[in-house]
């Protein structure tokens, strides 16, 4: 039987869907190992967003064991689509918009992408923003007036400063490509699980023991209160590394097999975001201790020392920290999209450099400033359009085509995946009908006159539709993967993967 992982042979002369960056990646140079995937997530999980986001639970009025068990079923949850969609890099060596194009077509593929492409923009200045921020703090209590500075724009200009040197270093990084983000996850994951472990360690001294930090009360146990808050706080975790669940085969396509991928990312993702969502509780709880009230903003919490060699250290782990996520999170998946939208002019190194100037045009300050109407609102309605994706990948890969795809098509107008002018409508109608439900409800900040209509989204876009508002990305997915599976059931290929039957075949 034909070996469908075996790379074929793709069109030569056309580039209008193809360049170097978006072939198949040749199965000698699929270099990452369960180790390699295991410390991508721990990278990406140690991070000031996902800190916040944990220990904001306990700022909720969890206890510590309520925060972590959200957490732990959020990211079990997550990982399933994640395992799901990462299937076909190693299997096929191609990225999240090439696979897009065996459901969408080859220029319908271009939908999701942008759309993830957007948000990944959004987020890469947000975090840069974000790390920014904390390296100004940091240096402030190290060298004084540092936050005193002369402004430029309402912001000091060693704010500025930091922003850009931090902007500079991310884009430097992946521009050297993607085995040079392998080796730097490798090592910035361990380092940063480090700083993480040193900050527990020193709210525990402050505290006077690890007893005070597990002994703050919740504000409710496990009634029907608890409930309440623990639904739509769930979502949001899962909301959180959503995306990725998308874009996963930008990384599994160097993988050395299914099995490094499998376990590479069930080790790595709910257990370590887990095990860091335990430290950020406990330290959050400590601060509560220590403090009289949560403090769930690390790098707060941090320059209440006067320690300038412990400043140093957490300036160090903070650059670390959010330099690993951001660019593996946020830089990646637009350079690999923006190259599939112009694959004749956009690289993946000009696809990142894109990313990180639009990251800057979003004017990520703005954005962290208004949080409940971009970040909650905005944010959160592209995120139930990109669980609306996931579900049409997951349906088309693994129920409509049970995992075979004619990889040389993936690349060829005209072929299989070309449909009607490279568009698949019946992708694009239950994208639209999925997206709708995913998002019809959620929260507007405005009235009907435009004014902002309170601190926090009050009402739906579409009233009947708001008691899904909080669980756009489950309905979004569970929607558009059955009515996808529907509309293809007449549609269902016969056919088997044409590549060399004599090419080696996948190693496990």
């Amino acid at each position: 039987m034909p070996d469908p992982s075996a790379i074929p042979e793709l069109p030569a002369r056309d580039d209008r869907f193809t360049n170097a960056d978006l072939r198949p990646v040749p199965r000698e140079a699929r270099a990452w190992s369960t180790y390699n995937f295991a410390a991508l997530w721990v990278g990406m999980a140690h991070n000031i967003p996902s800190w916040t986001l944990a220990s904001g639970l306990v700022a909720l009025g969890m206890d510590w064991k309520q925060a972590v068990f959200t957490i732990a079923v959020a990211n079990v949850t997550v990982l399933v689509p994640m395992l799901l969609t990462g299937h076909a890099g190693p299997k096929y060596g191609i990225p999240f918009p090439v696979l897009a194009r065996a459901s969408f077509g080859l220029r319908g593929a271009n939908l999701p992408a942008m759309i993830r492409a957007a948000v990944a923009c959004c987020w890469f200045g947000i975090q840069t923003w974000i790390g920014g921020q904390g390296v100004f703090v940091l240096l402030g209590k190290v060298f004084g007036g540092w936050t005193h500075a002369a402004e430029i724009g309402g912001q000091p200009w060693t704010l500025w400063l930091c922003f850009a040197v931090f902007w500079a270093l991310e884009l430097a990084i992946i521009h050297r490509g993607m085995e040079t983000l392998r080796r730097f996850e490798n090592w910035a994951a361990p380092f940063v699980l480090i700083g993480a472990l040193v900050l527990l360690a020193w709210i525990a001294h402050k505290a006077g023991g690890f007893g005070p930090l597990l002994d703050q009360p919740a504000r409710y146990g496990w009634g029907p209160h608890f409930w309440r808050v623990f639904f739509p706080s769930l979502m949001g975790m899962i909301g959180f590394w959503a995306t990725l669940s998308l874009n996963i085969p930008d990384f599994t396509r160097f993988g050395r097999g299914q099995r490094a991928q499998v376990w590479g990312q069930t080790l790595g993702l709910p257990t370590t975001m887990t095990a860091f969502a335990l430290l950020s509780v406990l330290v959050t709880s400590g601060s509560q201790a220590v403090y009289g009230a949560p403090i769930w903003n690390p790098v707060d919490l941090v320059a209440k020392t006067d320690n300038v060699f412990g400043l140093l250290f957490a300036l160090v782990t903070v650059l670390v920290a959010t330099i690993s996520v951001n660019i593996a999170a946020n830089v990646v998946s637009p350079a690999y999209d923006l190259a599939n939208l112009a694959p004749r002019t956009i690289t993946f190194r000009r696809g990142a450099l894109i990313t990180g100037v639009v990251g800057v045009l979003v004017l990520p300050w703005k954005l962290t400033s208004t949080p409940q109407l971009y970040i909650f609102t905005w944010l959160g309605v592209v995120g139930g359009l990109l669980g609306t994706v996931a579900g049409i990948l997951i349906a088309d890969y693994w129920v409509v085509r049970r995992t075979i795809l004619d990889v040389a098509d993936l690349y060829r107008p005209g072929g299989r995946y070309w449909y009607r002018a490279g568009w698949n409508w019946r992708a694009v109608a239950a994208f639209a009908v999925g997206g709708v439900l995913a998002v019809g409800g959620s929260y507007s900040t405005l009235d009907e006159h435009g004014a902002k209509a309170g601190p926090f989204p009050t009402r739906g876009l579409i009233p009947l539709l708001k008691p899904l508002a909080d669980y756009g990305w489950a309905v979004g997915l569970g929607s558009a993967l059955v009515l996808y599976a529907a509309l293809s059931a007449g549609n269902r290929p016969a056919h088997r993967a044409t590549q060399d039957p004599n090419a080696p075949g996948p190693r496990s």
